[in-house]
């Protein structure tokens, strides 16, 4: 069978396939990024198929995916929001640094990855998932609740946050001097200040230079912008994903707003053919070693993640219950944290060790992070009415 007929079939059965497991995964109530690893698992080193004839297009696909994603993330948030949010959150948000990057630094230096490890691993653990959150947050009903803004809030500073620290990462990865490191870091402080002041200021005419009444001509100039952006910021050793993040925050208004509804489908396409080649990279049998540690550092991240969403909701006044929903709603990671572990891998500074623990890290999280959010609500209103009924029957102090 010639190369391109094969490739043809090996595609169509991926896409497919895909198209199968996200199925499932709506019918559960899952987000299907825990089901895309698994398939790529099935069908990548050591899985029951190899698929070889389509590894260079879904490798292209996945950079795609992470642009695409970046950039629509970008879309949701004005410059406005950004730096009012940055106001609002930033007790919280260093808070949710101590206590989520913490654990993923501790393991990484006892499973011996060294700095480039530790570094890659806290962002893993640190990092929650703003499109499974939302998700949630819109399938139960919450978008609406008193804490929600507070949840919302968090996860802006958590973006901007990566801003700074993608850049950083790809610098260490690439085992730059310290100077050449503080410049990437530099660089990428700088760009996300001018992109900031130019959406403030002139984001109309951002919008303007993309926006077009042609659904077509829109894409074509969208899609042109996002990538050459974003090979431009990798040119100059700032992440690729934050090029794209950034000329996200600087489209603005109803251009923003009809950007996000054309490439919506091709950010679900090409980022299922990202979190496919991750699991793709990753061995089926690196997994069992590195389960007990996975399982750790869901236990810890989980807690510590509610104990950030808990805290911060308190400083809003928000109820017992409001808290625990807003703790319980930040728990999932998903596709920053595999965005991240990406990098590291792509760049070959890490062994297949880390490849496993963080997919079956994100496995986890992927999966705990609904069902911590559905069932937080009945366990909290049944934990309140025990501790309720235990204070009406101690005894009064004489």
């Amino acid at each position: 069978m010639e190369g391109t007929t094969l490739a043809l079939i090996q595609l169509g059965a991926v896409f497919f396939g895909l198209g199968v497991l996200g199925r499932v995964a709506a019918k559960i109530g899952l987000s299907p990024i825990p089901l895309y690893l698994v398939g790529g698992l099935v069908f990548g080193t050591g899985g029951l198929i190899e698929l070889h004839e389509v590894d260079e297009f879904i490798h292209i696909a996945s950079e795609i995916g992470v642009v695409l994603l970046l950039l629509l993330l970008g879309l949701e948030y004005t410059a406005a929001e950004l730096v009012t949010g940055m106001r609002r959150s930033w007790p919280a948000g260093l808070l949710d640094i101590a206590l989520n990057a913490t654990p993923g630094v501790i393991v990484a230096l006892m499973l011996g990855l060294g700095f480039t490890g530790a570094i890659a691993l806290a962002g893993v653990t640190y990092i929650s998932s703003s499109g499974i959150v939302a998700k949630v947050l819109n399938d139960l009903g919450r978008l609406g609740n008193r804490e929600t803004p507070v949840i919302l809030s968090i996860l802006v500073f958590e973006d901007l946050a990566m801003a700074a620290y993608l850049p950083a990462l790809t610098a260490v990865l690439a085992g730059v001097g310290f100077v050449a490191g503080l410049t990437t870091l530099g660089i990428a402080l700088v760009a996300v200040t001018v992109v900031l002041v130019v959406a403030l200021r002139y984001g109309k005419y951002v919008s303007a230079v993309v926006a077009s009444d042609d659904r077509e001509i829109f894409l074509l100039k969208l899609l042109g912008a996002a990538l050459l952006v974003a090979g431009l910021a990798s040119a100059v050793q700032v992440s690729a994903a934050v090029g794209a993040f950034l000329l996200g925050i600087a489209i603005s208004d109803s251009t923003a707003h009809n950007a996000t509804k054309i490439l919506e489908p091709l950010r679900d396409l090409f980022a299922a053919m990202f979190f496919v080649l991750f699991g793709l990279s990753t061995d089926p049998a690196s997994i069992p070693p590195v389960l007990g540690w996975a399982i750790l550092l869901a236990v810890v991240t989980t807690a510590t993640k509610i104990g950030t969403g808990w805290w911060a909701a308190k400083r809003t006044g928000a109820s017992p219950l409001g808290r625990a929903r807003a703790g319980t709603a930040l728990v999932a990671r998903g596709e920053f944290s595999i965005v991240i572990a990406g990098l590291a891998v792509t760049a070959g500074a890490l062994p297949a060790e880390f490849a496993a623990l963080a997919t079956t890290y994100v496995l986890l999280m992927a999966i705990l992070g609904p069902i911590a959010a559905r069932v937080v609500e009945p366990i909290t209103r049944w934990l309140l009415d025990l501790a309720a009924a235990r204070r009406r029957t101690d005894p009064v102090p004489d």
